[in-house]
């Protein structure tokens, strides 16, 4: 951890996801973690590096490669009052947890009329890197997304991992953390002292008139290189939207309504993508554009 001085503290995202579990294991003794090499052995990109020295093994062990078990678990857990982080290396066997997520723990608040939560957090490796073969690199943000009762957080650099980690931790609904691979030696300043974003909220990364960039998560940082290359900062407006099944779509209808044009920069797949939803509501929103949308994904 490279740090120069508390106001100008440098960290890498690995780093900031770090700091907010220790963190919020440290306010919160019910916060616990596990997964696939997450004491001893892989540490996941070391993002849980020193966590079995700080807390024992009591709060943070290793599993088999069962993800059905896993997290099955994890809704025990959240079910009886405490609040996992369950890790999984790889968002495309996440596949085999389909039945605890879809018909149980995305559906629990709502069957019990709001009288019970699931406070849980998975965190999913997405994206390509080296060696990434196509059952190693989807997103399946889109998907998870639309699924009601989930929350589904991607992040976009360190002070917002860290931030948004500790929020979807705190959060009584279910939260899927999806991580790109790019984005974990990418560094920027983050606050030393525990901080938490409002997920239902986007963030308005540049300020512009002419034109509209929604994006997430490694589209972020991929729109703020273009940005910077076209010297565009006064003419592109870019939205990060943090959390993509609830987040505020009057951030985007006020931005679109300014600019007139829209472009949607999205890691995944270009059918039923978050792009397509964002333009099927702006349509219906009656916003009238001065070109057809665009989404590059």
């Amino acid at each position: 951890m490279k740090i120069k001085d508390k106001k100008n503290r440098v960290l890498t995202f690995a780093e900031a996801l770090n700091e907010a579990m220790i963190q919020s294991m440290q306010i919160d003794k019910n916060v616990f973690v596990f997964g696939q090499g997450v004491d001893k052995t892989a540490l996941v990109f070391k993002t849980t590096n020193n966590i079995l020295k700080k807390f024992g093994n009591k709060r943070i062990f290793d599993t088999p490669n069962v993800e059905q078990a896993e997290t099955s678990l994890a809704a025990g857990a959240a079910n009886a009052g405490l609040r996992p982080i369950l890790i999984h290396h790889r968002v495309d066997f996440m596949a085999y947890t389909f039945d605890q997520l879809i018909n149980w723990i995305a559906l629990w608040s709502f069957k019990s009329a709001g009288n019970s939560s699931m406070p849980l957090v998975i965190r999913a490796i997405i994206g390509k890197g080296w060696g990434q073969g196509p059952q190693h690199a989807k997103t399946l943000h889109s998907t998870l997304a639309s699924i009601p009762g989930l929350k589904v957080v991607m992040p976009s650099s360190p002070s917002e991992a860290k931030g948004l980690l500790i929020s979807s931790i705190f959060s009584n609904d279910p939260v899927i953390f999806l991580e790109y691979r790019a984005l974990y030696n990418t560094k920027e300043f983050v606050p030393e002292k525990p901080f938490q974003i409002d997920l239902s909220s986007p963030r308005i990364r540049n300020k512009g008139n002419k034109l509209t960039i929604v994006s997430m998560g490694s589209g972020v940082l991929s729109s703020i290189q273009a940005i910077n290359k076209l010297k565009a900062k006064d003419k592109i407006e870019l939205i990060d939207l943090r959390e993509l099944s609830s987040f505020n779509i009057e951030t985007v209808f006020k931005s679109v309504k300014k600019t007139k044009k829209l472009l949607i920069v999205e890691d995944g797949w270009n059918k039923f993508s978050v792009g397509s939803e964002i333009i099927s509501r702006t349509s219906e929103a009656g916003i009238k554009l001065n070109k057809p949308p665009i989404k590059l994904t």
